[in-house]
């Protein structure tokens, strides 16, 4: 089996692992409302916090991030004998990106993506992971906004892989040209947040919620 078959094969792994809805998946499995039906409906850790259980969002966080490491690492520590390089790890932590904001199990309606995110960086280097992260805790912490930290660590990230990896950019670059995929569809995906920021109606960190269903 040649390289180019695996890389593809690596890369449906990769977006099938990112398509597990772990907001689902969780609060399922420990009886709780689905995180879809309450909150900003969005599948992911921070609404599965919404509902109280600060244990499922945690563990929503974890795995979010882990299937976005996972093809990375795997891909770097076993790759490289079978011709999978750099272009293949770009691949499969966008695949896994994907997988989250589009996923084939929960008819293509995703998160926003940022712990898989966090991992897929991670993944690729823990520095990279590290400096992304503390951007994230620093906004957050100034302006106690998510989503705004959310924004900010997207928008750095591409930068710190530069600086931190001392990769000199080009288009040709292909973990380079994933992460500014991936910080440009987390932007998008966080349109409606923006749009609060500007009106001054987006929820801050700490602020109470309205109860979710069952609660």
């Amino acid at each position: 089996m040649n390289s180019t078959v695996l890389s593809l094969l690596a890369t449906v792994a990769a977006y099938l692992l990112g398509s597990l809805s772990f907001a689902v998946i969780v609060t399922r499995a420990m009886g709780m409302a689905d995180p879809r039906t309450y909150g900003s409906k969005n599948p992911g850790a921070t609404n599965v916090l919404r509902s109280g259980n600060k244990a499922a969002a945690v563990i929503t966080l974890l795995l979010d991030a882990v299937k976005g490491w996972l093809p990375v690492v795997l891909v770097q520590w076993f790759g490289k004998p079978y011709g999978l390089g750099d272009g293949t790890v770009a691949l499969v932590g966008l695949a896994a990106f994907v997988g989250h904001l589009w996923p084939v199990f929960f008819r293509f309606e995703g998160g926003k993506g940022v712990a898989t995110a966090a991992g897929v960086l991670m993944g690729i280097s823990p520095w990279l992971g590290l400096a992304t992260l503390l951007t994230w805790v620093i906004v957050a912490a100034f302006f106690r906004y998510s989503s705004l930290a959310s924004l900010a660590a997207a928008a750095f990230a591409p930068v710190y892989y530069l600086l931190v990896d001392g990769v000199v950019w080009n288009a040709e670059t292909p973990i380079a040209v994933a992460i500014v995929v991936m910080a440009m569809l987390l932007a998008w995906r966080h349109k409606d947040n923006i749009k609060r920021l500007i009106e001054g109606k987006e929820s801050r960190l700490g602020s109470k919620k309205p109860p979710a269903p069952g609660k």
